[in-house]
């Protein structure tokens, strides 16, 4: 059942090996990192309310940032350029239609029927597409360094 691969000759086992790598391409499986779009594309953004610098230095004692609450809305076919979140953690959560996230290791899609949530930590690096044909809004709280 199992193979001695010391006497496979070196050509023979690297056609094996591609053509292996190949039939794993085509199972849908992940083989390499994925990167997202460079650009934005149908985004608006509306800041609905926002805790100062000031604020969060004297309830919690974290100076130099704040925290805001965003409606970020993607139009169909729209999407978010890939960022990563090192220095601005937050929470996401799907209000209308989907969000389909992408990370280097793949896709998750988030629906506001489930109200949808995803966190943004210091490890995070995406992007989001709206691959629908109605506009797709999250709620977005972060905290972001002030001004």
């Amino acid at each position: 059942m199992f193979r001695n691969f010391a006497k496979i000759p070196v050509r023979t086992f690297l056609i094996g090996v591609i053509a292996g790598a190949a039939a794993t391409a085509g199972s849908g499986k992940v083989i390499a990192s994925l990167t997202g779009p460079t650009e934005h594309k149908g985004l608006g953004v509306d800041l609905l309310e926002e805790l100062s610098a000031d604020t969060l230095e004297a309830t919690i004692g974290l100076s130099g940032y704040t925290m805001r609450m965003r409606a970020i809305e993607v139009a169909p076919g729209g999407q978010i350029a890939q960022h990563g979140h090192a220095d601005r953690p937050g929470i996401v959560t799907v209000v209308d239609g989907a969000w389909v996230e992408g990370q280097p290791s793949g896709e998750r899609t988030f629906q506001a029927t489930d109200f949808g949530t995803f966190p943004e930590n210091e490890d995070t690096v995406h992007w989001v597409y709206n691959r629908t044909d109605a506009p797709a809004t999250a709620l977005v709280c972060d905290i972001a360094k002030s001004d």
